[in-house]
C-alpha cells in the first residue's frame, strides 16, 4: 500500500461527497444524536465545494490507495476585522477531515492536516479554527490547536 495525495478536483467530487455525509453521520451517531430526516445535503455540498473551490476559498487534500479516495481534508478560508492575535484578519476554517475507518492510525489525517495547514498559512491565516468531533479531539491538541473555552454557536 503506498498513500498518494493531491488537491481534490471536480472529478472527485461525487466520492467526497458520499464520504461527507459518511462522516457526518457518522459523528451524529457516534454522539449519540439521530439524523434528521428530511435534510438533503447533497445539492448543497456540490453548491458550496464548486463555488468556494472557483473563487478559491476552499481547498481540499485527499489521500489515495491506488484510485481509492481513503482520506479527506478541507479549508474554508474567511475574513475579519484584525485583531490582536490575527492581525492579517484571515481566518482557516478547517472542516471534512476523514480518513477511511480502514486506514485510520496510519499517519494520514496528520499528513492531510500538514497540507491544508499550509495551505491555510500561504493564503495568510492568522488562525484557524475547527469544531472537533470527539474521535478528532486527539489528533488536534497534539497537532498544537489549543480550546477556546469562549467559543459559541447560535443556531437559526
Amino acid at each position: 500500500m503506498e498513500i498518494t495525495y493531491k488537491k481534490l478536483t471536480e472529478k472527485e467530487l461525487d466520492t467526497v461527497i458520499k464520504m461527507r455525509l459518511d462522516q457526518l453521520t457518522e459523528e451524529y451517531v457516534s454522539a449519540g444524536r439521530t439524523v434528521p430526516e428530511g435534510v438533503d445535503l447533497e445539492a448543497a455540498l456540490y453548491d458550496f465545494y464548486r463555488r468556494n473551490m472557483a473563487a478559491g476559498t476552499y481547498v481540499s487534500w485527499l489521500a489515495f490507495d491506488g484510485e481509492r479516495i481513503v482520506g479527506t481534508s478541507g479549508m474554508s478560508f474567511a475574513e475579519k476585522p484584525p485583531y490582536f492575535t490575527c492581525p492579517t484578519g484571515r481566518l482557516g476554517i478547517l472542516s471534512s477531515m476523514y480518513t477511511d475507518p480502514e486506514y485510520r492510525r496510519m499517519g494520514i489525517a496528520t499528513n492531510l492536516l500538514d497540507r491544508v495547514v499550509k495551505e491555510a498559512k500561504d493564503y495568510g491565516c492568522g488562525t484557524i479554527y475547527i469544531t472537533a468531533s470527539d474521535a478528532g479531539v486527539k489528533l488536534y491538541e497534539s497537532y498544537g490547536f489549543k480550546h477556546n473555552g469562549n467559543f459559541m454557536q447560535y443556531y437559526f
